[in-house]
């Protein structure tokens, strides 16, 4: 027992994936495929690439002035 809001949820997301009308962008899809550049700009995923660990380089010098 117990499953009957979940088995809701499930038929929900069900129902509203099979009747959403969505929009795709086939020549964009096609450029995709084809390994053409795209309209984003290589600057935007420049910044994504940088070091993960530098957000945190100064994290430990705060906690060791108590």
């Amino acid at each position: 027992m117990g499953r009957g809001r979940a088995k809701a949820k499930q038929t929900k997301v069900a129902r509203d994936l099979k009747y959403r009308t969505l929009e795709t962008d086939f020549s964009q899809l096609q450029r995709e495929l084809h390994g053409e550049p795209s309209d984003v700009s290589p600057a935007a995923s420049d910044e994504d690439s940088s070091d993960p660990s530098s957000d945190y380089a100064d994290y430990g010098e705060g906690s060791s002035a108590r």
